[in-house]
């Protein structure tokens, strides 16, 4: 039986219904018996997902030059195949955020630009395992539109495109949906809002004879409108975005009408219960709960998963059922990240023969998240599917050698394990190559801002939030592209410089201070220091140390007084003040002096109402076309001895001195003392070996102590 991808693969903008004539691995025959019109059967279909694959195609890292059996898609292939043995009736849907991420999305987009004739390679190995329909997440418009248009066949009519551009046989071979992203040269979404699938089901009748019977599918997908934010210099003035949850409402129906038996959402976003919000980032939750007529919804962006049978659920709010696999009702699905997990809707189907139509029996609908980890061992995966790997392998070849290229030497450790104590070894050479590049352009281009001073803030990006050795952390000698790499995560970040006041530099400055909970001098208890997931923070008020933005500079001064309440930017006097005499150039700032200061475009465009507060932006002067890794990759290029002396010593602040009648602790990298001395942090020491015991603790990280008497 002919299979309905080769269809799909030629028309992936077609937004009339798209048919075929089989499911995947349907397990029917063309001898199987059609039904009579008036016998009602049963059914099974699984709606198999991914999210957030991240271009995770192998296990692999690249940064580290090793294997990584917890991620990637050629484990997930095989939890794919085993679903499909065990389902005949299936369907696979990806959810978003699958070109961007790993360094082989960033060879072919950027090192080595792939041609309009070549297929995207993490579309190839998708090919192999015969994708049904897609959405966009946000992370696909990192790249840029025209990119975008080309990897997806060609076709977008949007400013700045050439839609001739690309190959329709070139495409990812499955129709990709999204309909909440509208051009503004057209009026019309970006790529096709839905697609109606016609595929067969094999059926058992009531006389217990096995048929075949057409069933059709609605897949509407739904991404996150913040885009126009986080990629504002790609797509404003180019495209719009609509609510989520007010675009389901409008297709819903519509798909409905014409005559679709299923109708799943692919949203890429997550659940957030707290009151809902116009252009909500996460609204899952008002989707489910809001919008009638959904069969199923698939989820992720957050990273997240749902259901968890586990002790401790991510989500915990009215709605979200994490035993039954439901929010509002609706089957739901949030299958993790980075190819670690298969999300499974099992369905069992009714269908009525004299209506012809097919309708799921809710009370018997199974709803899973399949692990690619085995068993109880941390360390034991499934076996890697040998057809993806080799579909990635040319790529996975040119991606190791780019990455073990030299492009200099240090002589010294460049590690972020204790960036939150004052480290600055691994985010010095990161600001010294922000400040470079914007002071360089503004000389050049932007006379009417040459008289201010520039400046640059960035943060430990890694800072071992998802693991123990979840740090950046750059042996002494040889410095390769991998190096680079590591010492700025995020590789779809841009350059943006903005102009502020010595009074907003407070404001940042204090924001970033939210990443230390408060410490009472006079408890005798242990206290933690960083406020994150590790320490027993209150749930929700996590300050991640991506947000933790430090300045580097011999001209800029400051201290954190962390016996003091954070700063409320909205509410002032329910708040305290952490930033202590901050100074420029030795004297105390001005407030209202201005400054240019270099980041990056999700801090420029997405981070003023935290810092600034509510309703206010940053005044951006520059937002450049180059990756902040990709300049930093440059300076050390440039300057090719790398020292400590020179790029890793200069730190502009320090704690408050205060004498505490208990200890100060924090976790990080596992008997790494020696780092933290290096660095010249004498104040700090080794508390416990390990944290067995501690705070959750998993026995993979050390404790120590610091004293902020010192």
């Amino acid at each position: 039986m002919p299979h309905a991808h080769s269809f799909l693969a030629r028309r992936p903008f077609m937004l009339s219904l798209l048919v075929a004539t089989a499911l995947t691995a349907c397990g029917g025959s063309d001898d199987d018996t059609p039904a009579p019109a008036a016998q009602n059967a049963t059914a099974q279909l699984a709606l198999l997902s991914t999210t957030d694959l991240h271009y995770y195609a192998r296990s692999y890292n690249y940064y580290a030059g090793r294997e990584d059996p917890s991620v990637g898609l050629e484990r997930t292939a095989t939890l794919i195949r085993q679903a499909r043995a065990e389902f005949p009736n299936n369907l696979l849907v990806d959810n978003g955020d699958t070109i961007q991420g790993s360094v082989l999305g960033t060879y072919e987009a950027q090192v080595a630009p792939i041609p309009p004739t070549q297929q995207l390679t993490m579309y190839q190995a998708m090919g192999v395992l015969k994708y049904d329909a897609g959405v966009l997440g946000n992370h696909e418009f990192n790249f840029g539109l025209p990119y975008l248009s080309q990897i997806l066949g060609g076709g977008l009519e949007v400013d700045g495109v050439d839609p001739k551009i690309g190959s329709k046989d070139k495409g990812p071979g499955f129709p990709v949906v999204t309909a909440n992203v509208t051009s503004l040269k057209t009026g019309k979404p970006l790529v096709d809002p839905y697609v109606i699938l016609e595929r067969n089901l094999t059926a058992t009748q009531e006389d217990g004879k096995t048929v075949t019977l057409p069933i059709r599918i609605g897949v509407i997908g739904i991404t996150t409108p913040g885009i126009l934010n986080w990629d504002k210099d790609k797509l404003d003035g180019k495209v719009s975005t609509q609510d989520g949850r007010d675009t389901a409402a409008k297709y819903v129906p519509e798909v409905r009408a014409k005559g679709a038996d299923l109708v799943f959402v692919l949203l890429h976003g997550g659940m957030n219960a707290n009151g809902y919000v116009p252009l909500m980032e996460n609204p899952g939750h008002y989707i489910t709960k809001d919008v009638p007529g959904i069969d199923g919804i698939v989820m992720g962006h957050e990273h997240g998963v749902f259901p968890d049978r586990g002790a401790n659920p991510a989500y915990r709010f009215d709605g979200a059922d994490n035993a039954r696999g439901t929010v509002n009702g609706v089957p739901a699905v949030m299958p993790s990240s980075w190819g670690k997990a298969l999300g499974v809707i099992n369905y069992a189907l009714k269908w009525d023969g004299a209506a012809k139509k097919w309708s799921p029996d809710t009370a018997r609908t199974d709803v899973q998240v399949r692990s690619i980890q085995t068993g109880s061992n941390p360390n034991t995966y499934v076996a890697p599917d040998a057809a993806v790997a080799a579909a990635v392998q040319p790529l996975h070849d040119k991606t190791r050698a780019y990455v073990a290229s030299p492009i200099g030497t240090s002589d010294f450790r460049l590690s972020s394990m204790f960036a939150d104590v004052g480290d600055v070894g691994a985010l010095q050479i990161v600001n010294q190559a922000q400040q470079d590049y914007v002071a360089r352009y503004v000389k050049a281009s932007l006379p009417q801002y040459a008289h201010l001073p520039v400046l640059s803030v960035t943060a430990p990006f890694k800072a071992g939030y998802a693991s123990a050795t979840d740090y950046t952390d750059v042996k002494a000698g040889t410095m390769t592209v991998a190096a680079a790499a590591d010492l700025y995560l995020y590789d779809n970040n841009t350059i943006h410089a903005v102009k502020v006041t010595g009074a907003q530099i407070k404001l940042w400055l204090e924001n970033a201070a939210h990443r230390f909970n408060r410490i009472d001098p006079t408890s005798t208890a242990d206290q933690w220091l960083i406020n994150d997931s590790k320490t027993g923070v209150q749930p929700g008020s996590a300050f991640p140390g991506y947000n933790y933005d430090v300045f580097t500079s011999p001209d800029i001064g400051y201290e954190i007084d962390v016996t003091q309440p954070t700063y409320n930017v909205n509410n002032p006097g329910q708040g305290g003040e952490r930033i202590k005499n901050l100074t420029y150039q030795g004297q105390p700032m001005d407030p209202a002096q201005e400054f240019i200061v270099a980041t990056n475009n999700y801090r420029a465009n997405s981070s003023a109402r935290y810092i600034l507060g509510t309703g206010q932006s940053f005044d951006i002067i520059w937002a450049a076309p180059d990756a902040n890794r990709e300049v930093v990759l440059n300076y050390v290029k440039a300057r090719q001895n790398i020292t400590r002396a020179a790029n890793g010593a200069t730190s502009s602040w320090r704690f408050a001195r205060v004498a505490t009648a208990g200890k100060v602790l924090f976790k990080s990298g596992k008997d790494e003392l020696g780092v933290a001395q290096a660095a010249g942090l004498a104040n700090v020491s080794v508390d416990r070996a390990d944290d067995t015991g501690v705070n959750n603790g998993t026995g993979t990280y050390t404790v120590y102590r610091i004293d902020l008497g010192q």
